[in-house]
Formats: C-alpha cells, structure tokens, sequence
C-alpha cells in the first residue's frame, strides 16, 4: 500500500507561475463568454420588450371600429 500524501510534491516557483498565468487566461475566457451571454440576453429581452410596446400601442381589429356607448342617465322620478 503506498502512501499519497507522500508521493506529493510541490511544485516549483515556474511551476506555480505557469499555473497562475494559465488560471488567469482561463477566467479572462469564462469571463468574456459570461459577458456575451449576458448581452445576448439583454438584447433579446430589449427586442422582445419592443415588439410588446409596439403591440399595445397598435389598435386592435377588435377595437378599431367600435364606439363606446353613453353610460345611461339615471331617470328623475318626482
């Protein structure tokens, strides 16, 4: 049975150094593919938050021709 706390070693000053560049390259591309996630998901919410506007603002078939009618006057009983 081998003993694996044992077959560890540290790693040396350009080993720690090469990692510490290669971590910090890897965050930078996690980072920038979170940015152009998060910009696609504000874009397609701002075009589909217009195309909402746009349909409320438009009239309806349902409303274009219809008038509204008069509320009716209470009759004065004497």
């Amino acid at each position: 049975m081998s003993n694996r706390i044992s077959e560890r070693r540290t790693p040396n000053a350009a080993e720690r150094e090469a990692r510490k560049v290669f971590r910090d390259a890897e965050a930078k591309v996690a980072l920038s593919e979170y940015e152009r996630a998060q910009r696609a998901l504000h874009a397609n919410r701002e075009r589909l938050k217009a195309e909402r506007l746009a349909r409320e603002a438009a009239p309806t078939k349902s409303t274009a021709g219809v008038r509204r009618a008069r509320p009716r006057r209470a009759s004065k009983k004497s």
